[in-house]
């Protein structure tokens, strides 16, 4: 068990109140008017601090990004290991888990969730981060794997990333519709169920596909 964390000294508190007012100015700003119109000086100006002192907290507005993605992923993290508590569980109630947080994170924060995504692809993180929610699944996965509850012959990892592609895509779609026809929560749930459960029929045989550039004979 990891040791806990010294507590902050006065200092240090006093600077982690400045940047959580700084970044909840930011959010706010952001929700209201999108990222694109939303300027340092206004963010500095609504968390009622210098310029300057946005400067020391985020190098550039980038970094907003940056620790909005950081916080959703220690978020996800939390809910995985609070679920992982339940050893009794199977692997479906805890990806369930995970969808249903994922699906709140962004339901209740509908406006920011997509003005913030909208930046995050922007800048080209999709690309340049590293695939954390990939390996939250893929820790669940192995871990059913280990009980006998996911075939042998599954890679952890491509599974998990095969469920977070499939969670980002959605969540793309979905933060830009003005009335989502489906609940978010429920979309994520069903592709959990499709890629758990497949999506062939083997109660009657798969026909036969030739290959690109043969011809089957008659």
């Amino acid at each position: 068990m990891s040791a806990e964390p010294a507590p902050l000294g006065r200092r240090e508190r006093s600077k982690q109140r400045i940047r959580d007012r700084i970044y909840t100015s930011a959010l706010t700003l952001i929700a209201e008017q999108g990222y694109d119109r939303t300027t340092v000086d206004q963010i500095a100006e609504h968390a009622d601090v210098a310029r300057g002192t946005f400067f020391n907290y985020f190098q550039r507005k980038e970094d907003l990004v940056t620790a909005w993605a950081q916080a959703r992923q220690r978020r996800l993290e939390a809910c995985m290991e609070e679920s992982m508590l339940a050893r009794e569980d199977g692997v479906t109630v805890h990806l369930e888990r995970c969808m249903l947080a994922l699906a709140e994170f962004n339901e209740t924060e509908r406006e920011i969730t997509s003005a913030m995504l909208q930046a995050w692809v922007k800048a080209g993180r999709p690309l340049l981060e590293e695939p954390y929610a990939g390996r939250v699944f893929a820790t669940m996965i192995e871990a059913g794997r280990e009980r006998g509850e996911i075939a042998v012959d599954i890679d952890p990892l491509r599974a998990g990333n095969i469920l977070r592609d499939s969670y980002l895509g959605l969540l793309y779609r979905w933060s830009q519709s003005p009335e989502p026809r489906v609940p978010l929560h429920i979309e994520l749930r069903e592709v959990l169920r499709i890629v758990l459960n497949g999506i062939l029929s083997y109660a009657r045989p798969v026909p036969y596909a030739p290959e690109p550039g043969t011809h089957s004979k008659a």
